[in-house]
């Protein structure tokens, strides 16, 4: 009888009794295991008709009945990972690796730092141009800056500056647009040796906050550690070499405003040989080094030498400065403006309540404060006293990989020395699998198919899990109960997560079942764990060859497993899938596993608020899910040979199954409210109400119409459907429907993120009446040799407001007196420039050019003013206050009133 002709269970049969001949039958199967055999149809394709018994006597069988327990086998795995996250979570809680002396001369002492916070926090939102910000906070400041000067040693001498700059930029952020400031605060603090010094090392940090919330951890916190640093520094014995700048910044959230005027203008600028940032995306924590450089390795090592409690990655930072993250630091203005390279760090815990009313100081822990403080200032002491610092650019080529083993030490080398590393691991890959895949066709024909084939079944299983997970997500949004996971987090484990496992879980357990029937299970481990070196060799190569430094994470768990897979494989051959194999397994395992747990935590650390305030056009479940999905097929990828190596995998699929389904269903009933009012842990959905009364003027100047409501934007993909219910005129009967003739849709944009938010409400008001209401008018008109109209305009107005340019058919912005002269568009073609003043500025003229290509009955340009009262009495009205109350506990409203006003020229 032919092989090809027998039934599954006959031939299993006739394998188990082959392998129970004994000892003596051990040589002809060890020859029989890679003899290939006809096949009836390609990978993949008809009944399999090759026979392959175990590589060695003690070879577990499906047949035979000895293959891995099922249930040993995923209580085990789910034990493993649950142990190495606790692990995680154990590092990332231990905030203070050692305990410093706090209180001790020359130590950062946080109870301080804390009453400073305290202080400032105190006097409430602070947003630039109110004056919280511009006198109370800046009186504040000098004060205790003036106190810390009277007990400073001789040995430094303190110099300070109020800084008001003027000035203008373009940045690419949010699509692009361009800013101009006028008479926004500085304070700027030079400590150096008493007989001076030609370079510096700069400290920055921002004492603004965005209207309506009291910036405890964005940015208060950052400038009440640089003043205890400051007070540390200057009362020290130990004489500097370098001065040291400490810039108190107060128009960050301005989109880094005040930055750009300190690194241009102010004279201190040009002693700057690098600098350190102090930001936030989160509440307290731990402080992450996410930005360096650009080069300058020389920065990083000054990092790791120093820094007491290490929290650093190069991962963070290719992920931020590759634009995924909605967001930006001074760290870009004095880079790209200034040319200095730096280090950017941020607290990113807890994201969920930054920029709202809860970022209170009584939510950052003193521990926090300590580290933050502890490594700031050994840090800059440490550049303050290097030689490097002088001549900086000596030490200016290349790039660093760096990354912090809990929190414990960082590791640091060049890149070039990755590079270098990188391509020996794939070499011995390369090794290791040519001497399997290379040898004569007649040993390892059977294992090259198998291979490939595994392959593409991985593959396959990966695409059909990503399809999965997605299919769900998308159903979830159309239903309406996206976010469900945004307070419930470990509902999304359930739902997407145990989703991506089954469905790669029920692939490999139909190739297991039909197509490789005749293989021994031992034979199959081996083929599958070999797939999965060569699939993270894969992402090794390319990330290398893309020169990002994050390639170090693919060597991390190419090196690991294929040592462990050569320690482990003459036991393997002889007894196994035993106890013993499992647990040196797993343990070499353990390295890469804990630190993909390590770097997971941070990536839903930061991305899960994120997604909470992304706008209503991403759907978070399709990104959560696909991010669920990823993570899951990195994590399940060397463990995909234990479902060849198990009896079965029925009760496994099973209870995933199961898990995912009522998680399915009680997501789609309702069950889980996606945000959260509890004062312990609040999650609000954020939702800005403007107030604005719209005045749209035609080419002669006349008023063609005059409208007035509190303009709504949900910040998430729900929009109003949760506030509904509890606001009904809040509903779709009121969506705001776009002026197709007027710059971005003509509703007054504070930033120009129009399209990240597609989805908003107006309801019907009465008009609003400001006290100092904006005035815009037309200085000049001017037609130039070269065939264009030159504009020149004069506002005045609140310390907030944004001009919007959109040019007619025919006409071109060829030219400006914002930024470097050239116009810079936003997303969709329309010309955004964001205005802010200090206290007492004088009106703002500006002109513009355009180029008349066609005349056109309708004019050649239209522009439009809005204005934003954030602050004073200005800013409310008893309308938006009545509107504001109606609005749950678990929403964060923030409001204010304003005008816009569109003419045509």
């Amino acid at each position: 009888m032919e092989w090809g002709s027998e039934s599954g269970a006959v031939r299993r049969h006739r394998i188990g009794g082959e392998r129970r001949d004994g000892p003596a039958a051990a040589p002809q199967l060890e020859r029989e295991a890679l003899v290939q055999e006809p096949l009836a149809d390609a990978c993949g394709g008809g009944a399999r008709t090759r026979k392959r018994s175990g590589e060695g006597s003690g070879s577990a069988s499906r047949g035979a009945g000895t293959g891995l327990s099922e249930a040993r086998a995923s209580l085990g795995l789910a034990l493993y990972l649950l142990a190495l996250r606790a692990l995680v979570q154990l590092s990332l809680q231990q905030l203070m690796v050692r305990g410093a002396a706090v209180g001790h001369r020359g130590e950062f002492d946080a109870r301080r730092a804390r009453d400073y916070l305290e202080h400032i926090t105190s006097i409430g939102p602070r947003t630039t141009g109110s004056p919280e910000n511009e006198i109370l906070t800046v009186r504040y400041l000098l004060e205790q800056i003036k106190l810390i000067e009277v007990q400073s040693n001789n040995l430094h001498r303190i110099s300070v500056d109020v800084q008001r700059p003027t000035g203008s930029f373009s940045i690419d952020f949010l699509g692009g647009f361009t800013s101009y400031y006028d008479n926004i605060t500085n304070v700027v603090v030079k400590l150096e040796p008493r007989g001076g010094a030609q370079h510096a090392v700069l400290a920055n940090c921002h004492f603004d906050s965005v209207a309506n919330s009291p910036g405890a951890s964005d940015d208060a916190v950052s400038c009440s550690v640089m003043l205890e640093v400051l007070r540390v520094l200057s009362t020290s014995s130990e004489a500097l070499h370098h001065a040291v700048i400490f810039l108190f910044n107060g128009a960050e959230e301005n989109v880094l405003q005040a930055s750009h005027g300190f690194i241009t203008q102010h004279p201190w600028a040009s002693l700057i040989r690098a600098f350190i940032n102090l930001e936030a995306a989160g509440v307290g924590g731990k402080e992450l080094v996410f930005q360096t450089g650009p080069e300058n390795p020389w920065l990083v090592q000054a990092y790791v030498s120093a820094a007491k409690h290490p929290f650093a990655s190069v991962v963070a930072q290719e992920v931020f400065q590759s634009g995924i993250i909605p967001s930006d630091t001074d760290f870009r203005i004095y880079r790209d403006f200034g040319n200095i390279p730096g280090i950017d760090l941020a607290f990113i815990e807890n994201g969920y309540i930054y920029h709202t009313k809860y970022d209170t100081a009584d939510r950052i822990l003193t521990d926090s404060i300590q580290r933050a403080g502890d490594n700031i200032l050994a840090v800059l002491k440490y550049l303050a006293t290097s030689d490097m610092l002088a001549s900086s650019s000596k030490y200016q080529h290349g790039n660093m990989v760096f990354f912090d083993v809990l929190g414990l030490f960082v590791i640091a080398y060049p890149s070039r020395v990755g590079l270098i590393i990188n391509y020996m691991v794939v070499m011995a890959v390369a090794l290791y699998l040519g001497k399997k895949l290379l040898q004569p066709q007649n040993k390892t024909a059977a294992y090259t198919k198998d291979f490939f084939c595994g392959l593409g079944i991985t593959l396959i299983s990966w695409f059909t899990s990503l399809v999965t997970v997605l299919i769900i997500a998308v159903f979830i949004s159309l239903i309406g109960q996206s976010l469900s996971w945004y307070n419930h987090f470990y509902v999304s484990v359930c739902l997407y997560g145990t989703a991506a496992v089954a469905k790669i879980i029920f692939i490999h357990t139909l190739a297991k079942r039909f197509h490789y029937v005749n293989a021994s299970d031992q034979y199959l481990g081996e083929v599958f764990f070999d797939v999965s070196l060569f699939v993270h060799c894969g992402f090794l190569t390319a990330l290398t060859y893309q020169g990002l430094c994050s390639a170090f994470i693919s060597a991390v768990w190419v090196a690991f497993p294929l040592l462990t897979k050569l320690c482990v494989h003459k036991d393997f051959r002889r007894h196994g899938a035993g106890g013993k194999f499992i647990a040196f397994y797993l343990l070499g395992m353990f390295i890469p596993y804990l630190y993909a747990l390590y770097l997971i935590w941070a990536v839903f650390e930061m991305f899960t608020p994120i997604l909470g305030r992304s706008g209503s056009e991403i759907p978070p479940d399709v990104v959560l899910a696909s991010i669920l999905a990823g993570c899951t097929m990195i994590l399940s990828s060397y463990f995909i040979n234990f479902i060849y190596l198990a009896k079965s995998t029925k009760r496994t699929m099973l209870t995933l199954t199961l898990v995912c389904t009522i998680a399915f269903l009680l997501v789609c009933s309702g069950t889980f409210f996606p945000y959260s009012s509890n004062p312990a842990s609040p999650k609000p959905k954020r939702v800005f109400l403007q107030h604005v009364t719209r005045t749209f003027h035609d080419l002669d100047g006349n008023v063609v119409k005059r409208d007035s409501g509190i303009w709504i934007n949900g910040f998430d993909y729900t929009g109003m459907s949760h506030i509904t219910p509890h606001i009904p005129e809040i509903n779709d009967t009121i969506r705001a429907h776009c002026e197709e003739n007027a710059p971005l849709c003509g509703f007054p944009w504070y930033l120009p993120v129009h399209f990240l938010i597609r989805k908003n409400w107006y309801l019907p008001a009465p008009e609003v009446s400001p006290k100092e209401p904006a005035h815009f008018r037309l200085v000049s008109k001017e037609q130039t040799p070269w065939d264009s109209v030159k504009l020149t305009f004069e506002v005045t107005g609140p310390s907030h407001m944004s001009f919007y340019v959109r040019t007619h058919k025919g006409s071109t912005l060829s030219q400006w007196s914002l930024g470097n002269g050239t116009p810079v568009t936003s997303k969709g073609g329309d010309y955004f420039v964001f205005y802010s003043h200090g206290l007492q500025a004088s009106a703002w003229q500006f002109w513009i050019e355009v180029q008349v290509l066609e005349e056109q009955p309708e004019g050649v340009v239209t522009v439009a003013i809005a204005a934003h009262y954030l602050s004073g009495d200005d800013k409310r009205s008893s309308q938006l206050d009545a509107l504001k109350e109606k609005f749950p506990d678990w929403t964060f409203p923030s409001a204010w009133v304003c005008t816009y006003n569109l003419f045509v020229f």
